[in-house]
């Protein structure tokens, strides 16, 4: 008896200390394994790494800060934080990638951005990504990439080790974007690979009120026009009715003819009602006849009736030239069904003869039967 009870309870003690480590062994495999599809609702499928899965801890900054300074060899850091609303996926840049979104090679030198699904026609996803991937490459002390992707694709992180942050609030995560973008703002200019221009695109993706007041503080009239200029874009692509009435704005008072050229198209992205009102006040009544002439060529994207009376109306009572001869290019950029017919009636009846000459050389590209009939017309006369 003895004996059989020493034997029982060495047997339990043993399954205890195997469970014991069984549940040690695979935290530690959890931590370090490679996230698959589905292996956590807070992180992508990760390929080709190891990953070190750990909670934010302390302030993003300071942790963020101190994994950079540790590192010297290649490593990438991420989280994920809620996207705002929009049928779209961010996906790699002139990347690697598939489908809808498919794989992004980390370290392929892709540094750019594709915007995926967020227009009116393209097919709704019922349950689209609702998070993205922030992400940060660092090597020798210091951050050398940032990158940003829907937690759909697949991130290939290239051999590299991958430290996953989880629980990272979304307001640090946009003040510490927003010191990249600070810093590259003295020198912001049109580069892909420049962190200002990825910080920004991540801030403008965060459903977060403090990515609104970070934007808004990048549209002030003493931010670097360039600055102002990609803010604006987001502002139409990502910020709904909030971006809007900034782009509204803008469009009044900023200082810059090329930034409020800018708006004009940032405007004709937006989704939101009364952009393309927006558009029209400002092809008739900006003081810049290049800001005018913008406002007609996108309007031309639009394609409405609203639009087509905007550029008729341009045609017809705008004071300069300049901007009557885009206003009719805007004609030629309109669907055929609506524009060759517009154009034909300019170049019949305008009394300009810049704008009837105008006219007729937008007829010349078209390679329309009705433009080639309008021709044989004329020249029969």
């Amino acid at each position: 008896m003895r004996i059989s009870t020493l034997a029982v309870r060495l047997g339990l003690t043993a399954l205890l200390i195997a469970g014991v480590l069984l549940t040690t062994m695979a935290g530690r495999a959890q931590q370090n394994a490679v996230p698959g599809p589905h292996s956590s609702a807070n992180s992508p499928n990760i390929q080709n790494s190891r990953v070190n899965q750990q909670p934010a801890a302390g302030s993003l900054a300071t942790q963020l800060k101190d994994w950079t300074a540790q590192v010297s060899t290649p490593q990438w850091l991420g989280y994920t934080v809620l996207q705002v609303a929009g049928n779209r996926s961010m996906c790699c840049g002139g990347g690697d990638w598939n489908g809808d979104c498919g794989t992004c090679r980390l370290e392929k030198g892709d540094h750019g951005v594709n915007i995926i699904g967020n227009n009116a026609d393209a097919t709704v996803m019922l349950e689209g990504p609702r998070e993205i991937a922030v992400l940060f490459r660092a090597e020798n002390h210091q951050i050398t990439n940032i990158r940003i992707a829907s937690t759909e694709c697949t991130l290939d992180a290239g051999g590299l080790p991958f430290v996953w942050l989880t629980n990272v609030k979304p307001s640090e995560s946009v003040a510490v974007l927003t010191t990249f973008v600070r810093n590259e703002g003295s020198n912001y200019r049109d580069s892909d690979d420049r962190h200002g221009h990825q910080a920004l695109s991540a801030i403008a993706l965060h459903a977060d009120d403090s990515a609104e007041a970070a934007l808004e503080s990048f549209i002030r009239p003493d931010s670097p026009d360039e600055l102002r200029k990609q803010t604006a874009f987001w502002l139409g692509e990502a910020r709904g009715k909030a971006g809007f009435l900034a782009l509204q704005k803008m469009a009044k008072s900023d200082p810059s003819t090329d930034v409020r050229a800018h708006v004009t198209f940032a405007l004709s992205v937006s989704k939101e009602p009364g952009a393309v009102d927006e558009m029209i006040r400002m092809a008739h009544d900006d003081e810049s006849t290049h800001v005018r002439g913008q406002a007609l060529f996108w309007l031309a994207q639009k394609a409405g009736k609203k639009e087509a009376a905007a550029i008729t109306n341009a045609i017809e009572n705008d004071p300069d030239t300049e901007v009557k001869k885009k206003a009719v290019f805007a004609l030629s950029q309109m669907p055929k069904d609506e524009g060759v017919p517009k154009l034909i009636e300019v170049a019949q009846n305008n009394r300009n003869p810049v704008v009837r000459k105008q006219a007729m050389f937008w007829l010349g590209q078209s390679n329309d039967p009705r433009a080639l009939a309008f021709f044989e017309k004329v020249l029969a006369q």
